[in-house]
């Protein structure tokens, strides 16, 4: 189930009343230590009555990547109504509450806030985005005492996964170094070497480009030829001048670092452009939406703007019969009835019957559900993090064993690589784990 939330306070709003939480007089900082222990022990004792844990989601419904929000908020909630008709984790119903961020970082750290001093979640969870994740890892920090956390959120950014911030943040899924190797791997032995970047002008995009540079360096080569966007592009806006820029390069493969609307957008260029070479995407482009945009421009162009494509992913097949997790993904989101709350709905989204995100987010709700399960006799914050870091080689049906540990955030290492071709992704192969 969700909960519907009250609409979040302006950032600047919630930034002031935070800062001045944290600098009271001392008398006033003893009362409000006092008044949070009383409101802290009320929460409980009203959780563990109604036995649900809340659990908080910031992401993007709406805006340019409203898509991937959609989408893993979909798998989340169709993997928590499995669980809760099944009697809940552990007799704990899980419950998720949502808040709109537009892929914004200041909406998403306004939503933090509300998340953890008016609902009093136990855990953040899902947050979907690198410049909006990496914008609240201060807010972790700072609520260090309070044991919160941030559950499996849909980015592959390094920041997360190093110090100060990695004991704040369980990922599940590989990082964006791990995709970025991946894909100059394939795209090596297959005798590419002049390999160029197209890339969100931020820290999702830069990260993308590092990892790239750094995949390359290990063969002796270098990026040919580079060219940035600003996060927020819509499919509608022209990148002729980007694809310009790389094409004087001679490039003999691309990959992009990007959204959806963006990623389509710059390959609807390119290959108008007469570029052939192949190009490659990340996971967090979305590679179903993406898709979408391409084919609805064949449409209108007759042309084929799929052939050539290579989509990075960080889970298997969604509809692989040979994989437990896949089929029962599929049983369940066949029977769902995911709708996003009227409240959070300002723009029309035809939700896909299946994707590789929802899957994710599928996927990211069952091992949770595994460690409420492995607390169900007290849940605590202390105790969730506890527990993660005690899983190991928790087998979730994909292939690939999740394991965390001290100083390993990360519990999934595996990429995978599909093509589209005849109306459905195919594999092409699994790629080398990256290190744990």
């Amino acid at each position: 189930m969700f909960r519907r939330t009250s609409t979040a306070q302006a950032p600047g709003q919630a930034f002031r009343a935070w800062r001045a939480v944290l600098r009271p007089a001392p008398a006033l900082r003893l009362a409000l230590a006092l008044l949070l222990g009383l409101v802290l022990g009320w929460r409980d004792s009203a959780q563990a009555a109604q036995r649900e844990l809340v659990f908080g989601m910031s992401a993007a419904f709406s805006g340019p990547a409203r898509g991937l929000g959609m989408e893993y908020f979909r798998g989340l909630m169709a993997s928590f109504e499995h669980t809760n008709a099944q009697g809940g984790a552990g007799g704990w119903r899980l419950v998720l509450s949502l808040r709109d961020d537009g892929y914004d970082p200041l909406p998403a750290l306004s939503n933090t806030i509300g998340f953890v001093e008016q609902e009093r979640v136990f855990a953040l969870l899902g947050y979907v985005g690198t410049p909006t994740t990496a914008r609240v890892l201060p807010l972790l920090k700072h609520y260090e005492s309070e044991g919160l956390v941030l559950l499996f959120p849909f980015t592959g950014a390094d920041l997360l996964r190093e110090r100060p911030y990695s004991p704040f943040v369980f990922n599940l899924r590989a990082s964006y170094f791990d995709e970025t190797r991946g894909v100059v791997e394939a795209l090596v032995a297959a005798g590419k070497r002049r390999i160029a970047v197209f890339h969100q002008a931020d820290v999702y995009g830069r990260n993308g480009w590092d990892g790239v540079r750094r995949a390359l360096s290990a063969h002796g080569l270098s990026i040919v030829a580079d060219a940035t966007y600003r996060r927020g592009a819509a499919y509608t806006q022209d990148f002729r001048r980007e694809v310009g820029l790389l094409q004087a390069a001679k490039p003999d493969a691309m990959i992009t670092v990007g959204t959806a609307p963006a990623c389509a957008a710059f390959i609807r260029d390119a290959r108008d452009a007469g570029l052939s070479a192949p190009i490659a995407t990340l996971s967090f482009a979305d590679a179903d939406n993406l898709v979408k945009f391409l084919l609805a421009q064949a449409r209108v162009s007759s042309r084929d703007y799929t052939s050539g494509l290579i989509f990075s992913q960080v889970v298997p097949s969604f509809d692989d019969p040979a994989l437990p997790a896949a089929r029962l993904y599929c049983q369940v989101m066949d029977q769902a009835r995911v709708a996003l709350p009227a409240h959070l709905m300002r723009e029309e989204y035809l939700p896909n019957s299946r994707s590789f995100v929802s899957f994710e987010g599928f996927l990211a709700g069952q091992v949770l559900a595994e460690a409420v399960r492995r607390m169900a006799d007290a849940p605590s914050r202390a105790r969730l993090s506890a527990v993660l870091l005690g899983m190991r080689d928790l087998d979730i049906g994909i292939g690939e064993k999740v394991s965390f540990g001290p100083g390993r955030c990360q519990g999934l290492r595996q990429t995978y690589l599909v093509a589209y071709r005849d109306g459905r992704f195919e594999s092409l192969g699994r790629r080398p784990r990256g290190r744990r």
